[in-house]
């Protein structure tokens, strides 16, 4: 057995006295649809519903023993790992200060604070993360205190690989293929180095996100220029330059990216009919068996459920997304003559399961003709090719703009 296998089951072990193993479990449904044994793996029922506190657990209780003087831990965090820090800070009984952006979520921070108690001072500082690393950073020179990685750490991957050590437990051996979400790196890095060669693996990165793919194609991390922060779990700029030593000889092939819209979907699905709530980050892994289902048929196949911490004031959101993305809801410029009667001439065009989302209309006097934005719901995308023909025969025009973003950032 290698010594990084041995460090993960002495971590693993450990961690039993502060919480039990997450589930490994049949998902009926998924199985089903996929012609495979589909096994999630609930990280997002840990006590903080991430695996994050996996990490933070295991870098702390190595520094306890190789540094016991040190009673300050510090971390920069907006979401799952603040949470795991704080929730170990309670657990050691030390200090903890945790550094989060000043646009942080109220619900976030209050959870970071619960979790912590006394234990944990929260500090709101800058706009932007990067911002409140640096912060993070500095006071950590100043107080001398020890700075928690949320990925790029040895002793952080070597607490992630946990997952890895509990699904060999639960399993009873290495599944046949084994799907990951990727942000930093973390879990990833240390689910691969603890299974090796005997699983095949798929990551998955958020379209907004590819760090790893971005790594993995000039052969050393670097920096996205931008990054769609909604898949906020792991969207990170770039790679961990320890996870991406552990990750850098991955086929580019088996790193997939999923379209934000689509995790949408995926989340209302998982939602709807499992009841598994997952945040966009965690539902990663499930969103990409749709594009490996021809490699997974009869396999026995586990999907990493990273996390569950969703903000419920976002559901309006997620679902909007997905309609988009299902193409049963549609945004659209329609121009209509400013005449009596015009109106219920393009009510008329409506079909039996079209329905009226959104209707905005402003009559301008001295014009001919006016533009309503309209948004339609429907059960079928097919619905709305019959629609926009019956539309163009009754003599008016319309513009898609469903898809289009900076329209959708002052109108949707």
């Amino acid at each position: 057995m290698s010594e990084f296998r041995k460090c993960a089951r002495t971590a693993e072990a450990a961690m039993r006295s502060v919480f039990p193993a997450t589930p490994l479990q049949l998902n009926a449904h998924l199985s089903a649809r996929f012609d495979a044994d589909i096994w999630l793996k609930r990280e997002d029922l840990t006590p903080v519903r991430s695996y994050k506190l996996r990490g933070a657990f295991n870098a702390m209780r190595k520094l306890r023993v190789s540094a016991p003087d040190q009673t300050i831990f510090v971390c920069a965090s907006a979401g799952n790992h603040a949470q795991g820090v704080a929730y170990m800070c309670k657990h050691f009984d030390v200090q903890g200060v945790i550094f989060m952006p000043v646009t942080t979520p109220q619900q976030k921070i209050f959870k970071t604070q619960v979790f912590g108690g006394d234990n944990v001072e929260i500090r709101l500082v800058g706009d932007y993360f990067d911002d409140t690393l640096a912060a993070a950073q500095t006071y950590c020179s100043e107080a001398g205190a020890a700075f928690l990685s949320p990925f790029d750490d040895e002793d952080v991957i070597e607490g992630q690989a946990s997952v890895a050590v509990e699904i060999s437990n639960q399993l009873g051996s290495a599944p046949d293929h084994i799907i990951l979400p990727v942000g930093g790196g973390g879990l990833s890095a240390g689910v691969r180095s603890f299974f090796g060669h005997s699983t095949h693996y798929t990551l998955v990165e958020p379209e907004g996100g590819m760090s790893l793919a971005a790594a993995l194609e000039t052969g050393a991390p670097v920096s996205l220029a931008h990054v769609d922060g909604f898949v906020d779990g792991a969207a990170v700029a770039r790679i961990g330059d320890k996870t991406f030593a552990r990750l850098s000889d991955m086929n580019l092939s088996d790193v997939l990216a999923a379209s934000e819209d689509r995790i949408c979907a995926t989340m209302l699905e998982m939602l709807n009919v499992e009841g598994i709530v997952l945040e966009p980050a965690g539902a990663l892994a499930v969103d990409a068996l749709v594009d490996v289902a021809d490699q997974i048929r009869g396999k026995t196949v586990v999907c990493v459920t990273s996390g569950g911490n969703f903000d419920f004031e976002r559901l309006p959101e997620v679902k909007e997304r997905a309609q988009r993305y299902s193409g049963v809801k549609k945004y659209f410029i329609l121009r209509m003559p400013q005449r009596p009667g015009a109106l219920r001439d393009f009510l008329e065009t409506l079909g039996p399961e079209d329905d009226i989302a959104r209707f905005e209309y402003l009559k301008k006097s001295a014009r001919n003709f006016g533009s309503v934005l309209i948004g339609i719901e429907t059960s079928s995308p097919q619905n709305f090719e019959a629609l926009f023909r019956r539309i163009e025969q009754a003599g008016m025009t319309y513009t898609d703009i469903t898809n289009d973003e900076t329209l959708g950032q002052f109108v949707l």
